[in-house]
């Protein structure tokens, strides 16, 4: 069974154009938004984005939209805790794909991690 996992030196998610994003009002609050708009550089990637190690500077500290976790799935959009594997996998397969391409490294490396 595919086991979802935050692949070192991604950084798909990290890709923050809200053109991309239609929907961030239905699911972020006002003030979330606000934050989630402050944090989208001139190129689309999130300011704490450290694009040549391609890691997050504030992981630790990292907004609550940023965390894959059963809780914050739930309230955001409505994924039970049992469906939170399968759907942040897919989750993360498209954002890859949107960012990278189907065949990159980096779709290549995630799948192998989480066993896809």
């Amino acid at each position: 069974m595919a086991t979802w996992r935050c692949v070192k030196q991604c950084g798909a998610c990290c890709q923050l154009d809200p053109a991309d994003r239609p929907e961030l009002e239905e699911y972020l609050s006002p003030s979330e938004l606000t934050l989630y708009l402050s944090l989208v550089g001139p190129d689309g990637w999130c300011v704490h984005f450290d694009q040549v190690n391609r890691e997050c500077r504030i992981y630790a500290d990292r907004p609550r939209f940023c965390r894959v976790e059963a809780e914050v799935f739930q309230q955001m959009y409505g994924i039970e805790p049992d469906d939170l594997n399968d759907f942040a996998i897919d989750c993360c397969r498209q954002q890859i794909e949107g960012v990278y391409g189907n065949r990159s490294l980096e779709m290549l490396r995630f799948d192998r991690e989480v066993g896809v």
